[in-house]
């Protein structure tokens, strides 16, 4: 069974918890930074699922023009920082792995 993203998250603190890095302030305010980029991705997900891929934009004339979702390039950049987030918190974590 798929864990949700929150369910991930916990996974993350409680890794942190036991390697002692919880507390930390760099690992603190990152957290707090992959927290927001994820619900940003829920609503951005959100947005994508009722609008679907391909919106329509209508000019003063009413001629229409049919492009790409721009949510989906939001979502994409957004998905490529919380995955370096996500692995700058597995770095943190891990540098208090021997402590």
């Amino acid at each position: 069974m798929a864990q949700t993203l929150a369910e991930q998250a916990q996974q993350l603190i409680e890794l942190a918890e036991r390697n002692g890095a919880a507390s930390n302030f760099l690992f603190k305010t990152t957290f707090k930074s992959f927290q927001t980029q994820l619900k940003i991705l829920n609503e951005l997900e959100t947005v994508i699922n009722e609008e679907g891929a391909m919106v329509t934009k209508e000019y003063v004339k009413g001629r229409k023009n049919v492009y790409t979702n721009p949510a989906i390039v939001q979502y994409n950049k957004t998905v490529d920082s919380a995955n370096k987030t996500a692995i700058t918190l597995m770095d943190i974590i891990k540098r208090f792995e021997n402590k």
